[in-house]
């Protein structure tokens, strides 16, 4: 490893496989048998590592649908021990691919006789290899220029309950480069769920975002250097209403969509510079609490959005419609579960797994990218975009929140993404608020 001595940009990155070395269940589909059969694309783990000779980040994205507060503590520790960075500079986030493992035991799934509890033997080689991935992104360090591109994700996917409702498909882009002139590493923000591959996939896989990597990196940075993908505010983002059918050809070409974007900015010409200066912030808040409804109520909301669901099958054509409505009776009968478990007092130690939440900041060059723990609605990071300009949401970052962060609107109108959570959706104002404060309080 190279010391900075200067001011200048130093940077590594480094890729480790995470993939299980057997079958496991793959987590994000309710009440579907699915053992994985094999390996379509290796799950990753990339870390870039940063230095101003003065201030350190590190970024690391890993293959997973979560990363649960204990694994990103033990992870962030053991990466400090072994290098010298400082915990607090370093973030560990999960992609959300729901092709891969049970990596944290999921309370509204806790009534879904079909999920496993977590495999805690695959969650500590999880951690060691993703511990190895930022060591050794810390070991690949040398003097470097970095880039910023602002790309176009149009494509990809929408709104998930309205086509033509809130999104954000603008695509942060941090690319890397030695004194060779070599890529040596790619960074980028996506705000879209990664669920082209559907129940009836059986294989370990990144979803399209694997796809985003592999073709970035043979078209576009011409090596295999690490592409770090980071999942933004997805919550309710989907591509379901572009899709055409949820294979993994499929996700190629959506993972091609959003390459191509970014490839098309390449080609206009990026400016690289050393004179990247690096910092990070971070606080912990409390969240308030969802309040939940009686049990009652919850009972008669299942059998509505249910018979729904029913009658929607045998009526209509409309597969997305079909799919929304079942999507919607998953989070009823999560709703029921939750509405049961908070009845008899057993959602304490749920709260206590989460709380505090971390906000986290790091600041490279012109751009902010604040990280959250869960998963967010749009409307929240584009109401901190509209508060601190140049910031972009990174989510699921350094613990997580057992489900979504939604909107009161979300709420009022039953959709899935309400009934799955265990936090008020005034949850969401006070992480913008405090992020937002975090952020203008470095030029105090």
């Amino acid at each position: 490893m190279m010391k900075n001595n200067s001011d200048k940009l130093m940077a590594g990155a480094a890729t480790t496989d995470i993939t299980p070395q057997g079958s496991q269940f793959l987590f994000g589909y309710p009440f579907v048998e699915r053992m994985s059969e094999g390996v379509n694309d290796p799950l990753q783990s990339s870390a870039l590592y940063l230095s101003d000779g003065t201030n350190q980040a590190m970024f690391i994205s890993n293959d997973i649908i979560f990363i649960s507060k204990a694994s990103a503590q033990r992870i962030r520790r053991v990466i400090s021990e072994e290098t010298g960075i400082p915990a607090s500079v370093i973030m560990v986030a999960a992609t959300h691919t729901h092709s891969g493992p049970v990596t944290v035991d999921y309370i509204s799934s806790s009534n879904d006789p079909i999920v496993p509890k977590v495999d805690m033997e695959y969650v500590r080689y999880m951690e060691d290899k993703i511990i190895q991935t930022g060591c050794t992104a810390f070991q690949n360090t040398e003097p470097a220029r970095a880039g910023f591109l602002l790309a176009d994700g149009t494509g990809i996917g929408t709104n998930r309950h309205d086509p033509s409702g809130p999104a954000d498909l603008d695509i942060p882009v941090v690319l890397v480069k030695n004194e060779k002139d070599e890529y040596i590493a790619g960074m980028l923000v996506c705000n879209m769920h990664p669920t082209i591959l559907h129940e009836d996939s059986k294989l370990y896989s990144g979803d399209y975002p694997a796809f985003t990597r592999e073709i970035l990196q043979e078209k576009y940075l011409k090596n295999e250097c690490p592409v770090l993908y980071f999942t933004g505010a997805s919550g309710n983002q989907s591509p379901r209403h572009v899709t055409k059918e949820n294979t993994f050809e499929e996700a190629r070409r959506i993972g091609g969509i959003l390459a191509d974007a970014i490839g098309a900015k390449m080609e206009e010409g990026v400016e690289f510079s050393s004179d990247v200066p690096v910092g990070c912030l971070q606080k912990s808040v409390d969240l308030p609490r969802r309040r939940f409804p009686e049990v009652e109520w919850a009972e008669s909301h299942q059998q509505k959005s249910l018979e729904r669901f029913e009658y929607l099958k045998k009526t209509s054509d409309n597969a997305q419609e079909i799919r929304t409505a079942e999507v919607d009776w998953f989070g009823a009968e999560e709703l029921l579960h939750l509405s049961r478990l908070n009845a008899k007092g057993e959602l304490e130690e749920v709260y206590k797994s989460c709380l505090p939440a971390e906000i986290q900041v790091i600041a490279v060059g012109p751009w902010n990218f604040a990280a959250w723990p869960g998963e967010i609605f749009i409307e929240y990071s584009l109401a901190l975009k509209e508060e601190v300009k140049n910031t972009f949401l990174i989510t699921l970052t350094n613990g997580e929140l057992q489900g979504y962060v939604a909107t009161e609107e979300a709420e009022a109108k039953g959709f899935y993404e309400a009934s799955n959570s265990i936090f008020h959706y005034a949850s969401g104002q006070i992480l913008v608020d405090e992020t937002a404060t975090l952020i203008k309080s470095k030029g105090e």
